[in-house]
This record gives C-alpha cells, sequence and structure tokens, in this order.
C-alpha cells in the first residue's frame, strides 16, 4: 500500500484481475540466488519520453517498493495463499533513466500469525509491459544489515527488527552500493484466482498451517490506501544515565534519575533538532506519545559508528508489584517499562549507527502510547538529526460527529474510534500489541461500529470474504483468520453468520449477500447437528468462549467443561450444555431465516428451528422461581449473558428475565459482551442502565486510557477492537436509529435518551447522511435521503 500520494506514482484500486483469457501472468516470481531473510530486487529503466506505467505488485511474504530512491509503496495486503493480494501503481516516469527497486523480506516462523507464505523465501513478482519480473532485466541481492529481535509479549506480531547500518548497502535502491548483484532467478509464472472457487466463497476451505507447497493465488487488494501521517504532540517525560549494557526492565522510573538539563535538548529533537551525544554516553529516554499510535519509528543518525538505538514500546507502564496492573496510564513515576518479571527488555527494534548519514525504519508498524529510547554510544559522537513516528491505519473516517448533553459521551466517543483505528488496518484486528488477529466475534463488533459512525464497508467485506473461505468440511469457520495457528471457537462461527446480517441490513448489496449463503447455510447445518430430539444443543467440539467472566473456565460459560489439552493460546476442546449457547444459537438461526427471505429464498427451516430451541430453553432453562433463565440444566449459575440472548433470541420469558435481571446479582457481562447487553436493554427501554454501566468508559478517561481496554483491570490490552462498540450504541440504541429493510431502505428512528437532555448526529447511509436531532420531552428532528423510508 502507498507510503503517500505524488505527482509520479498513485496507488490504484481495483476490483478484477488485469490479466484476463489465462491462468497464468505475463510475470514470474523471483528470488536471489542465495538465501536470506531480506532480498532487493532492482531494475533500470530507460524513458525516450516520459512515460506512464501500471505496475501490479506482489512479494511473498512482503514487500517494500521504492522509485528513484524514495519509498512509495507496501504489501501485498494480508491473505491466505489462494488469495494472495497484489496492489497496482501508476508511475509516470519523467524521460531519462530511472530505478525501480524492491525490498522484500520472509520471516518463516518468526512472522507475524496472521503472515501466511509458502516459506520459499523472499519472492517479489512485478507486472507491467516491458518491465515484467522474469523477462525484464531485473537484478536480486541479499540484503545484509537486517537481523531479527525476540518478540516479547507481542507473541502474535511477529520478530522485532535490527538494522545495522555498518553492514547495510546504503544507495542499493539508485545503484550507488557496492552489492554483488545477480540476475534474478526466475520461478513460475503468477497465477490468477480460480474462478470456481472464488465463485463460492462460503465453502471454499483451507489448511490454516502453514503450507509447504502450492500455488499463490493473486487476487487484486480491494482496500483504499491506509492514512498516514507523522504523528505529533509526543512529549519527553523521563531522562537518565544507564549503564551501558544492562537491562532497562527492572529499573523504575525514577525522579531523582532524571537528567533535567537534557531534557529541552529532547524535547527539540522531537520537534526537529539535531541532537549530539558525546562518546560513551548511554542515555535512557522516556517519550509519552500522548496518544496510542501504531507506526514506523524513522530514525535519521549522522556518524557515530557502532553506537547503538534501542527503540521500545509499550502501551503503559506497569506497577512494581504484578497484581497491582498498569494503575493510571498517565503517571511514569516508580513504574517499570514492562510487566514485572520479564526474562527480558520489551518488544521493539534496534538501530546501530554505521557512521555516515543514515536514516534507519523498521520492515513492520510498532504500537503503543509509550517508546523507551535507549541510546549507547561508542567511541565517536552521535548526532541523532531526526526521531519521528509515521502513523498508520485504515482510513476510517468519523462521519457521525455525536455530541449529547452529556459531554463524556463524546469523549467515550473520541477513544472508542480511535480503537477503531488502531485495530483497523489490511485486516480487522484484536489488538495491534499483543496478536494483530482477525477474529470473527471481535469483527462483527467493528464492522457495525465503522457502518454507523464511518460509512465503510471495505474492511467489512475483506472479513466477511476472508471467514467464508476459511470455512471448514465440518462447517465452520475458523475463528481468526489470516493465521498460521488455528484457534477453534464454534460460537465465532454463528457471529459470523450475524455479520452477514449485519451488512445486509446495514449496506444492502444482496447479490454479495448471496454469494455468502452457502456458507451460512453449512454453519447452521454444522450447529443444528448436536440439536438432540428435545430441542437441547450440545456444544461444538472446540473453545467455547463467550466471555471472560471472573470465575467462567477460560471464558466459556458455565455447563461446559474443558476437556482436552490446552495449546498455544487456546484452551483445548469442550462439551456440554450451556444456556447461552443455545440462545446464541437460536438467536443466529432467527437472522439467517431473515436472510433467506432477504434474498429470495424460504426461511421457514431455521424459524422453524429457532422456535425448536426456544422452546427447550423455556424448558430446560427456565426458572420460575427466580424469574430467569439458568446458565446450566442443573439451575446452579445466572448470568446476564444467558437473559440477554433469551430476549434478544425472542425467548417467550425474555422480558421478564431482563427486567428481574437488573435487580440481581448475576456474573456480569465484560467489556466485549456488554455489547448483547446493551441490545438487550435497547429492547426494554432501560438506556438509564446502559448509561450508568458506561460507567466502565467513564473510568477509563479518569485512569488516562487512550484506548479501550480487553476487559476490566488488570487488563491485558490497553487496545482492544471490542471495546469500541458504544459508538455503535450511540447510533443505533440512544438515537435508535436502526435499520428495518436490507440497505437501510427502511430506517427506525426511536429515540431512548435514558436521562440525557439531548443528542444528535449525522448517521452515514449508503446513500447519505440521515440528519437526527432528539430532545428529552420534545420532537425528533430526523432529515432522510429520498431513499430512505424512516418510520418512528
Amino acid at each position: 500500500m502507498p507510503i503517500h500520494e505524488t505527482a509520479d506514482v498513485h496507488w490504484l484500486q481495483l476490483d478484477d484481475d488485469p490479466f484476463t483469457g489465462d491462468a497464468a501472468w505475463p510475470a514470474r516470481w523471483i528470488r536471489a540466488a542465495e538465501g536470506g531473510d531480506v532480498a532487493g530486487f532492482r531494475l533500470r529503466v530507460e524513458c525516450a519520453e516520459a512515460t506512464e506505467a501500471v505496475v501490479h505488485v506482489s512479494a511473498d511474504e512482503r514487500y517494500e517498493l521504492w522509485l528513484d530512491g524514495d519509498l512509495v509503496g507496501r504489501g501485498p495486503s494480508r491473505g491466505e495463499v489462494g488469495h494472495w493480494s497484489f496492489e497496482s501503481y501508476r508511475l509516470r516516469l519523467p524521460a531519462g533513466g530511472h530505478w525501480l527497486a524492491a525490498r522484500v523480506w520472509s520471516l518463516g516462523d518468526d512472522a507475524p500469525l496472521a503472515q501466511l507464505s509458502l516459506g520459499d523465501g523472499p519472492t517479489f513478482l512485478l507486472a507491467a509491459p516491458g518491465l515484467d519480473t522474469g523477462t525484464a532485466d531485473w537484478q536480486a541481492a541479499v540484503l545484509p544489515g537486517h537481523g531479527r529481535r525476540p518478540k516479547g509479549d507481542g507473541y502474535g506480531c511477529g520478530a522485532r527488527h535490527v538494522s545495522d547500518g555498518r553492514t547495510y548497502p546504503w544507495g542499493w535502491q539508485t545503484g550507488t552500493d557496492s552489492l554483488d548483484w545477480q540476475t534474478a532467478t526466475a520461478g513460475d509464472p503468477g497465477r490468477r484466482s480460480d474462478p470456481e472457487r472464488d465463485g463460492d466463497p462460503g465453502r471454499g476451505g483451507w489448511d490454516a498451517a502453514l503450507p509447504s507447497g502450492g500455488v499463490r493465488r493473486l487476487v487484486p487488494a480491494r482496500l483504499p490506501a491506509p492514512a498516514q501521517r507523522w504523528a505529533d504532540g509526543a512529549r519527553v517525560r523521563h531522562i537518565a544515565q544507564h549503564p551501558a549494557g544492562e537491562p532497562t526492565r527492572d529499573r523504575v522510573v525514577d525522579p531523582a534519575d532524571h537528567l533535567d538539563g537534557e531534557g529541552g535538548d529532547w524535547q527539540r529533537l522531537l520537534d526537529g533538532t539535531a541532537l549530539v551525544l558525546p562518546p560513551g554516553t548511554c542515555r535512557r529516554v522516556l517519550i509519552d506519545l500522548d496518544q496510542y499510535v501504531c507506526a514506523y519509528p524513522v530514525l535519521d543518525l549522522d556518524g557515530g559508528r557502532d553506537a547503538e538505538v534501542r527503540v521500545h514500546w509499550q502501551e503503559s507502564l506497569y506497577e512494581t508489584e504484578p497484581q497491582a496492573g498498569k494503575g493510571h496510564r498517565d503517571v511514569v513515576e516508580g513504574k517499570l517499562f514492562g510487566r514485572p518479571g520479564l526474562e527480558e527488555d520489551g518488544i521493539g527494534d534496534l538501530f546501530i549507527a554505521g557512521g555516515g548519514r543514515e536514516q534507519h525504519s523498521t520492515l513492520w508498524w510498532q504500537s503503543g502510547r509509550y517508546v523507551e529510547v535507549l541510546v549507547t554510544t561508542a567511541a565517536e559522537p552521535l548526532t541523532i538529526t531526526g526521531l519521528r513516528f509515521r502513523e498508520t491505519h485504515y482510513p476510517y473516517e468519523d462521519r457521525l460527529g455525536f455530541t449529547a448533553s452529556d459531554p463524556r459521551l463524546a469523549q467515550v466517543g473520541a477513544l472508542a474510534f480511535r480503537t477503531l483505528q488502531a485495530c483497523s488496518h489490511e485486516t480487522t484486528m484484536d489488538c495491534p500489541y499483543y496478536e494483530q488477529l482477525q477474529y470473527t466475534g471481535d469483527t462483527r463488533l467493528q464492522c457495525l461500529i465503522a457502518y454507523a459512525a464511518t460509512g465503510d464497508d471495505a474492511l467489512a467485506r475483506q472479513a466477511l470474504r476472508a471467514f467464508a473461505r476459511s470455512q471448514q468440511d465440518d462447517g465452520l469457520v475458523l475463528s481468526r483468520t489470516p493465521s498460521r495457528q488455528s484457534s477453534p471457537i464454534p460460537p465465532f462461527t454463528l457471529w459470523w453468520v450475524a455479520m452477514v446480517h449485519d451488512f445486509a441490513l446495514w449496506r444492502g448489496d444482496l447479490a454479495f449477500v448471496a454469494e455468502l449463503m452457502p456458507g451460512v447455510r453449512a454453519a447452521l447445518d454444522a450447529h443444528r447437528r448436536t440439536v438432540d430430539d428435545r430441542g437441547i444443543f450440545r456444544a461444538l467440539h472446540g473453545w467455547n468462549f463467550t466471555d471472560w467472566v471472573p470465575g467462567w473456565d477460560a471464558g466459556c460459560p458455565p455447563g461446559i467443561v474443558q476437556d482436552g489439552e490446552v495449546h498455544a493460546d487456546w484452551p483445548g476442546p469442550g462439551h456440554g450444555v450451556s444456556a447461552v449457547l443455545q440462545l446464541q444459537l437460536a438467536l443466529v438461526a432467527r437472522q439467517a431465516a431473515d436472510l433467506e427471505t432477504w434474498t429470495g429464498k424460504s426461511g421457514a427451516e431455521y424459524a422453524q428451528l429457532a422456535d425448536q430451541l426456544l422452546d427447550a430453553a423455556d424448558e430446560a432453562f427456565y426458572d420460575a422461581d427466580r424469574g430467569l433463565y439458568a446458565d446450566d440444566l442443573e439451575h446452579t449459575a445466572f448470568s446476564e449473558h444467558a437473559q440477554s440472548l433469551a430476549l434478544l433470541a425472542g425467548a417467550k420469558y425474555g422480558e421478564t428475565a431482563v427486567r428481574t435481571m437488573l435487580h440481581e446479582s448475576l456474573s456480569r457481562t465484560t467489556v466485549y459482551f456488554d455489547h448483547y447487553l446493551f441490545e438487550a436493554l435497547h429492547r426494554i427501554g432501560r438506556t438509564d442502565v446502559l448509561l450508568e454501566r458506561l460507567g466502565l468508559w467513564y473510568g477509563l478517561l479518569d485512569r488516562g486510557l487512550r484506548t479501550v481496554i480487553e476487559h476490566p483491570e488488570p487488563t491485558r490490552s490497553d487496545c482492544h477492537a471490542w471495546g469500541a462498540h458504544p459508538l455503535y450504541h450511540y447510533v443505533a440504541t440512544l438515537l435508535g436509529v436502526r435499520p428495518t429493510a436490507p440497505g437501510m431502505t427502511t430506517v427506525r428512528v426511536a429515540p431512548q435518551l435514558g436521562g440525557l437532555d439531548w443528542a444528535q448526529a449525522s448517521v452515514p447511509t449508503p446513500y447519505g447522511p440521515l440528519e437526527v436531532r432528539a430532545v428529552s420531552g420534545g420532537p425528533t428532528e430526523v432529515t432522510a435521503p429520498p431513499e430512505i423510508t424512516v418510520i418512528s
């Protein structure tokens, strides 16, 4: 994806393969003759006159594209081997000579979990008339000066980077280096995607394990260019002399160590003024970016051969006692830069000065709010001429403009939207710091937020297709994709069906929805196979995660027993009967019936399945004495989850149960499942309780958070996508804007202010903004596009 738009380079968004009539591309995959993590490829292009060329570019695993020494693109967008992305760029080349170059890397098992590969080392592909790899005179060489650092806590994000300026071939992109370049070795031609496979996205299926062979099937990257900007507002919080060679992980930030006299110099460095460090110096510098960012660090050095600049990242600093967690996120004094008990210093990259004028960066972005810079100079003075952070994320724009009489809601909205941005890139992500994986349960909420606040559905389409392609022979959708390691979560298959339903309502495009319907049917079939004659659903084999509730076994509701080996990052398979899972299946079966009807089929069989499940739930789980649905058959456990899903699924006593729940002490929903609680509160008109439960989000503001946490404190992740859902509820619950027909052609607007004096927003729709202003005790003002029928 492009680094920036210039007069000479423009990124193109294609819907179809540019080469038709044959499965093969005109270009071939190329590689360097010798193996290595990182390879360079370059081509000298001579233009007798001004020329325009459209180039289609891909790599395994990743590439940077350079034109005349300028970095102009990155990719390919993540996917699986059978659905491998390429990007397209329009290059305008003035008359004269030009260098087209690519840096390509392949990290194998050290790559991010979401990065798939054929595993045969750095390979590159570029197709354009006269420039095709495998035909044109492309040169290749292994690029020295690259190394790997440990993944640390961010186990899903891949190895961190070493950039060694002493051996890095500066100027390789423009032919001014001294490497021994050889003609690139050509391999197989690029291959188009399989039309038959793409035509049936719901039953594609693929092995999540790293493949040992096969063919990359090329598809156009359908996402827009990422948003990119230089992060601003960074400030230096602490500077200390540090013993060279010693770790920082067990050294607290002590105000007594602060070198106040150097503070201005380091702050000016962040503002663009060079800083000189004498020989034999070691400084530890703590930088507060004052916002949660995903960014490529860019470090400019001059001189100082053998100096080391280590740049580490944290979402927050930690209290010294393990059980104390992170505390107030604005506080750094007396805290550790990393969890107590770490065996090695935290997450980040190492840059080594080669003695000349150099610009260092990383192969992949880092994330967090706090940056620890550890500089150790050697025998020469080091000049740091620049330290910047180039922020990147999917280009979501907040078009909602929600405001209300309680100003805290807008503050929470900003927190939520920042969370959405930080967890949105080439795929949706659960979190940017630890895993960077696209999970179905998380993604469903991200898509709803995006529909309501941005009107952008490109990332949602990507996710819907990706999960459809991941569907296995048993009908289950992988809980996360792409991923080299599977993590079976059967309930997430049902949330994928709900994602299809959400898309149909909020965005329309029923032709696209119809393509997904074979997968929807297979998903429902997988579940109803274990529904017995009484209508009781038995949990499917896998991790039946529902919510991170204290006391629940690995997030599984009561009634589910984990009985298998615990794998790398997910519990073993479970079994049992749970009202929560029974009611979730009933809810989604009803949604599947809607989808069949909307796409011109009969939804009767799924409606009947929902009725059967609900009748059985009323019989087996409803406790008339308490007026609640039990979680288990023995009626020993009760949760807000079961009551909320009972109402949403249409159970006979669902409304009674939710109203009773408000006066009982049950297992509470946490950050993720609060979404479904809020949906239930909307159904009974108790948005006053929703506003009370937003106290968790108000508390984030009070504790200095810039994004939403994964679960109640102490939390692992400070930035977790599912926690952004209040932004959706501003639209759909407080203002009561809910589509009742596919594509928002009919929209109900029924505000429930819950005690607010007023609220207003401009809700994006497929036809333009829908303006709503609601006043307590007064009329609701609605202005809608003519294509939308508004009902109240």
